[in-house]
């Protein structure tokens, strides 16, 4: 059965009529079943990939996260006295500044570096010393690296827990979690017994480079129920579109992957549309699939969604924000309450919030 606490966490309706796609965390807090407490078992872990959460892991998560969503005020003392350092070698706007507004709602303190010039690393330092002095000055770490191995150097030597914000080309697995929670968001009754139509999703992106591509790939093995289709949308004259052991994952799991280069074709049908153009590699950054665009005359489906991690290009057009169809704001703003669920964990932290309501 649903857990009763559940009833008791929102009494209203949260809404924003200035954000298109905004949700009911209320609708997607009733639709997950509790069966445990598994949270616990993140506590000081290492946030490195997708492959590490389980099913009921997530489902507790998202619930968490709704939680806060619903009632952002509520828990604004959760990290008190706790330190975060915020360390991104490479841009970013939405996953630092979330992390960071994840932290402080929490009532914590970070310390941010945006430049790795600006750090003994310049001077040859190496990551392991690096990580002994984070040791000592913080509680947790969220890194982002264009150098796919810096996450896992890292580790070795941290006592602290240490998340990976993306590593090049590898993974960016809270950026799964936030895309995900908001497919439930918009469709909570996937996650009841009684379920409704199970989703065709349409993913523009090139999975073997795509950092947010590959970690949403893991995480939809998880729910296999869900999705009855998965199409691949990019240009098939790019070689090796998937990584090696990548479709085979997926299939092994039962999930239905299609491949298609005609977007055109394949939107009627979509349910989620995911679209990324952006694979950090080295210090830049290269875009692909640059004939695929979106914007408000394409063929969608006439209550699809669109996602897309941002920051956007010339792939998804402005004319789409005022639609119904724009869950990508509401996307970037449920990260931060993702973010916040998981950061709560890590730190020891959640049975402060489980155990109010």
């Amino acid at each position: 059965m649903v857990d009763p606490k559940l009833e008791q966490v929102v009494q209203f309706e949260r809404r924003r009529p200035d954000v298109q796609g905004d949700a009911h965390p209320k609708k997607l807090l009733r639709a997950i079943i509790e069966d445990g407490d598994h949270l616990a078992k993140l506590a000081s872990q290492h946030i490195y990939s997708s492959d590490q959460f389980d099913r009921p892991t997530l489902l507790q998560l998202f619930r968490l996260a709704a939680k806060y969503e619903a009632n952002p005020d509520r828990f604004s003392s959760s990290l008190n006295g706790q330190i975060l350092i915020s360390a991104f070698y490479e841009p970013s706007t939405r996953t630092r500044l979330s992390f960071e507004s994840a932290w402080h709602r929490l009532g914590g303190d970070i310390m941010s570096i945006t430049d790795r010039s600006t750090t003994g690393i310049a001077k040859g330092e190496s990551l392991m010393d690096v990580a002994e002095m984070f040791n000592n000055y913080g509680d947790c770490v969220v890194l982002r690296d264009s150098q796919e191995s810096s996450v896992r150097e890292m580790m070795e030597a941290l006592r602290i827990p240490i998340i990976n914000a993306g590593n090049g080309t590898d993974e960016h697995p809270t950026q799964a979690l936030a895309d995900l929670y908001t497919i439930f968001k918009w469709r909570p009754d996937l996650l009841t017994d009684t379920p409704g139509a199970p989703l065709n999703l349409c993913l523009v992106g090139f999975p073997a480079k795509m950092r947010t591509v590959r970690s949403l790939l893991k995480l939809l093995c998880y729910f296999p129920e869900v999705f009855s289709t998965v199409t691949v949308v990019n240009d098939k004259s790019c070689s090796d579109m998937f990584a090696p052991g990548q479709l085979e994952q997926l299939e092994q799991f039962g999930l239905t992957v299609n491949t298609s280069d005609d977007l055109e074709q394949v939107l009627p049908d979509a349910d989620v549309v995911y679209i990324n153009a952006i694979s950090w590699e080295g210090d830049s950054f290269k875009q692909y699939g640059k004939k695929y665009h979106l914007d408000a005359s394409s063929p969608l489906k006439e209550d699809a969604i669109i996602l897309h991690p941002l920051a956007r290009g010339e792939e998804l057009s402005t004319d789409l924000d005022g639609t119904h169809h724009n869950w990508y704001f509401s996307q970037a703003r449920g990260a931060v309450f993702l973010r916040m669920a998981l950061l709560t964990c890590l730190v020891k932290r959640a049975e402060r919030v489980l155990d109010v309501i």
